[in-house]
């Protein structure tokens, strides 16, 4: 616990401001607006089917990942 970098006042704004941005750069509930008006009913992936839908699904969960391993990287001290 001595080296994360969460507890200080700054890393605190930081570690908000980097978790806010995490969620709109994965587009999640809170921020999926271009996912939003026109997809509203069906969602934005009801074109694709079998290996594509599966590819884009796998993109966006390892887009995921990268966003919480640099977030534990830089903010609980994982180097």
């Amino acid at each position: 616990v001595p080296h994360w970098f969460v507890f200080t006042p700054w890393g605190a704004a930081a570690f908000i401001l980097f978790f806010v941005s995490g969620l709109v750069e994965s587009n999640r509930t809170p921020f999926d607006v271009p996912e939003g008006e026109s997809e509203i009913v069906a969602g934005h992936m009801t074109e694709y089917s079998g290996f594509k839908y599966a590819t884009f699904f796998m993109a966006e969960y390892i887009g995921m990942f990268a966003i919480s391993g640099l977030g534990v990287t830089l903010f609980l001290g994982g180097w």
